[in-house]
This record gives C-alpha cells, sequence and structure tokens, in this order.
C-alpha cells in the first residue's frame, strides 16, 4: 500500500495577520520554527521513506526540521507542491481584499492561478510519486490552498469540514480493493495541541 502523509508548514508572520501568501517566499516565525521542531519529533518515531517539499522556505524549513529527526530520508524539493499562486491578492487581508475591490472580490479576474492548472500540478506529482515509491510511506510538505485542491481531486467525495492548521498531519493511502484514495488521517495536530 502507497501512503502519503500530507503535512502544512509551520506558522509565519502573514499566517498569524491572517494574510494570503501565494506564491510570496514568507518564512517561518518563532512559533512555525517551534512547530516543525515539534512535529520532527512526532513523525521521527513513524516510518517514512522520503519527503517531498515545496520549495518555498516556509515549507522547505519544516521538511528539514522533519528530516533532521530521522535516519536517512532524502528532502525532494518539487515545484509542483508550491503554493497556488494568489496574483493580486497575495500580501492582503480579507478586509484589505473587500477596501479595495469590493464584497465580491472573488469573482474578479485577480490573476489567481486557475483550479485546472493546479488540478493537472497535483496528479502529475502523484502519479509520478505513486510510480516511484509504490508501496511506500511518501511525506510532503506543502500549502493550506493546495492541499486543499490535492484533496477535492483526489478524494472529490471526502468532506474536509475545518481549516487546515498549521504542521497538520493529513494521511491517505491507495486503496487497491476500489482503486481510490482514502483519507486515513485529517487535520491532526496532536504534537502541538498536546504542548
Amino acid at each position: 500500500m502507497t501512503r502519503i502523509g500530507i503535512i502544512r508548514h509551520g506558522s509565519t508572520e502573514w499566517n498569524k495577520e491572517g494574510r494570503a501568501q501565494g506564491s510570496s517566499d514568507i518564512p517561518l516565525n518563532e512559533s512555525g520554527v517551534a512547530e516543525a521542531r515539534q512535529l520532527a519529533n512526532r513523525l521521527s518515531k513513524e516510518q517514512w521513506d522520503v519527503i517531498y517539499t515545496s520549495p518555498l522556505s516556509r515549507a522547505r524549513t519544516t521538511a528539514e526540521a522533519i528530516a533532521s529527526e530521522m535516519n536517512d530520508v532524502d528532502v525532494l524539493l518539487d515545484d509542483r507542491l508550491r503554493e497556488v499562486n494568489g496574483g493580486l491578492i497575495e500580501g492582503t487581508t480579507e478586509e484589505e481584499r473587500v477596501a479595495k475591490w469590493g464584497a465580491d472580490w472573488r469573482e474578479l479576474d485577480l490573476g489567481l492561478e486557475p483550479k485546472d492548472q493546479v488540478f493537472t500540478r497535483i496528479l502529475s506529482f502523484v502519479q509520478e510519486v505513486t510510480d516511484k515509491h509504490a508501496g511506500q510511506n511518501v511525506l510532503l510538505v506543502s500549502h493550506g490552498s493546495f492541499i486543499r485542491h490535492l484533496f477535492e481531486v483526489l478524494l472529490p467525495t471526502y468532506k474536509a469540514e475545518t481549516r487546515l492548521k498549521n504542521t497538520s498531519v493529513s494521511n491517505i493511502a491507495w486503496s487497491d480493493v476500489d482503486d481510490t484514495w482514502q483519507c486515513e488521517l485529517y487535520n491532526c495536530t496532536v504534537h502541538v495541541d498536546n504542548s
């Protein structure tokens, strides 16, 4: 069985301020670094074969923290895991978007990356990883909007009702019985909730 562990990066100042990050390269803040260490401690007790990460520093730093607690686990950068490009909204809060473009700003063409383009990235990455790492446990470290899109395309009937938390762990596994992805764990942050 091929299993993919899906990690959202640690906290940043823009997360704290409610700013859309998109493809802007915003680093982890002090809390995010501590969360990544706690996550690394948790995952060090599990078996993972390889880590793929978005090249954006907030994800890469989280992935490197995880790898530092594991023996002989490579960290591989993959641009397909980068956050969904937010176009003109990057760096803005909801309040600022409403003030600038109105309450219906989501209906405007503000240069956001189209959903079908994100789906193409996801499917290309997942196909390559499942071919290359069949039967293995693969970690991917990415971003909130990207992960929501991943769930939408791989598990279309799964209803994710909570917003993804920083350093959350979600696990999916390929079921050979019905040739579909199954969700085993979603948005788990026990490593920071209990600290």
